[in-house]
C-alpha cells in the first residue's frame, strides 16, 4: 500500500514541474510564453538532470517523511523516500521500471499497470520544449475560473490518448494546477489534481517549491522542496535495477 502511495505521488510531481502553462493566442504562442516564464529555451535546454530534495506528508494518514528525486534526460527517473524508518525506491532506466520492497530490501519490476503511468513521469524537458518529438499534442481549451481567478486551460495529449489538463496563470504563464488519472492505494484509477505554488528562481529557472496533490477531491499529499540541483554528474547505472 505504501508503495502505491508513493507511486501516486510521483505521478504528479514531474507533471507539475514540466507541464505547460487568450483566446487570441495559438497553442504554440502559449507554450513559448511558458518556456520564457520558466527561464527561456536556452536555459532549459542546458539542463541535463534535475535533483529535488524535500519533505512530504501523507495527509490522510498523518505520515511524514523525506524524499530525493532525480530526473535525467531524456527518460530516466528515480525516487528515494524515507517514511516510518523505511526506505522506498522507485525508478525507470529508460527500459525497465522497478521498485524496492521496503521490508525485505529486494528489488523487482513494477507491475505493467503501474508502468503505463510511471514511464510518462520519466519524460524530461521535451514534454515542453519539443512535444512533437514525443508525439505529444497540446490543445487550448479556453479559460476556466478557479477560486474567482481565470486560468488558461491546455490539454496535453500523449500518443496513447493519456491526457493531462493544465491550468496556467495568464499573468505569469506558470502552471497553477495539473489534472489527470493516476492509481490510488488499491490500484484503481482516480482523478488526481496537483497544485503548485511558491515559485522561486533557482539558477535562472523558475521552480515551484510547494506541491499539494488531491485524489478524487480529497487532499492526499503535501510536499515542500528544500533543495534543487541541476546537472549533477549522475551515471545511468544509478537508475538501473540492482
Amino acid at each position: 500500500m505504501k508503495r502505491l502511495m508513493m507511486f501516486s505521488f510521483i505521478g504528479f510531481l514531474f507533471l507539475s514541474l514540466v507541464s505547460v502553462g487568450s483566446f487570441a493566442q495559438t497553442v504554440d504562442e502559449i507554450l513559448e510564453k511558458m518556456i520564457e516564464a520558466q527561464g527561456g529555451r536556452k536555459a532549459l535546454e542546458a539542463i541535463n538532470s534535475t535533483t529535488l530534495r524535500g519533505s512530504m506528508q501523507i495527509v490522510s494518514m498523518n505520515i511524514t517523511g523525506s524524499l530525493t528525486m532525480v530526473q535525467k534526460e531524456p527518460d530516466r527517473v528515480r525516487l528515494d523516500a524515507e517514511m516510518m524508518g523505511m526506505t522506498f525506491t522507485q525508478a525507470y532506466d529508460g527500459t525497465t521500471a522497478w521498485f524496492t520492497n521496503p521490508q525485505t530490501g529486494a528489488t523487482q519490476e513494477m507491475p505493467e499497470k503501474q508502468v503505463k503511468y510511471f514511464k510518462k513521469q520519466a519524460l524530461g524537458r521535451d514534454v515542453l520544449l519539443n512535444p512533437k518529438k514525443l508525439g505529444i499534442a497540446y490543445k487550448f481549451k479556453g479559460k476556466e475560473k478557479i477560486n474567482d481567478k481565470e486560468y488558461l486551460v491546455l490539454e496535453q495529449i500523449h500518443p496513447d490518448d493519456y491526457t493531462v489538463t493544465i491550468y496556467v496563470d495568464p499573468q505569469t504563464y506558470l502552471t497553477y494546477k495539473s489534472k489527470a488519472l493516476t492509481l490510488n492505494q488499491v490500484e484503481a484509477e482516480v482523478e488526481a489534481d496537483s497544485i503548485t505554488s511558491d515559485y522561486k528562481k533557482v539558477e535562472g529557472i523558475m521552480v515551484p517549491h510547494s506541491i499539494t496533490t488531491f485524489q478524487d477531491g480529497q487532499e492526499f499529499m503535501r510536499m515542500t522542496i528544500t533543495e534543487i540541483t541541476f546537472n549533477s554528474d549522475m551515471e545511468d547505472s544509478f537508475f538501473k535495477m540492482k
